[in-house]
């Protein structure tokens, strides 16, 4: 019944897929005070009061996470609150509620999620999609 094909890493446990890389989980009923720098992901369930530099942020429907956010990538189903810079997309779930000084490249916010505050795109231009003014273009209509 238990056979250990039965219990093979089917992609259901986080803990098992995050083994040796830099994740972080404050779990529902915690409350932490600090700084998280150079993770890979991090997810809050539970209260946080942090400064944070992280690829991918996801904020729990029970998570409560308030301070200075720098993340690629962040889903929030709870409140975010802060200075938020976010250089990919910023997705705002349905139960999501995100304020403050918000900046994002991409923006995703499901009915009913809220977001507030100053909120900026921040939109990078690669030098290969800028192209040079062609001045061949007025001699050649002239022709």
């Amino acid at each position: 019944m238990f056979s250990k094909d039965d219990n093979d890493n089917d992609g259901l446990d986080a803990l098992s897929r995050t083994k040796g890389s830099a994740n972080v989980v404050i779990g529902n009923g915690v409350t932490i005070k600090g700084e998280i720098a150079d993770a890979d992901l991090v997810q809050i369930d539970g209260s946080a009061d942090v400064t944070m530099k992280t690829q991918n942020l996801m904020v729990g429907t029970g998570g409560d996470l308030k301070g200075t956010v720098t993340s690629h990538n962040a889903e929030v189903w709870g409140k975010l609150d802060g200075d938020i810079k976010i250089s990919g997309t910023l997705t705002v779930q349905e139960q999501g509620s995100v304020s403050g000084n918000i900046e994002y490249e991409n923006l995703q916010v499901k009915l009913g999620g809220e977001i507030a505050g100053d909120v900026k795109v921040s939109k990078v231009k690669k030098s290969e999609d800028i192209k040079p003014i062609d001045d061949d273009i007025e001699e050649d209509s002239v022709e």
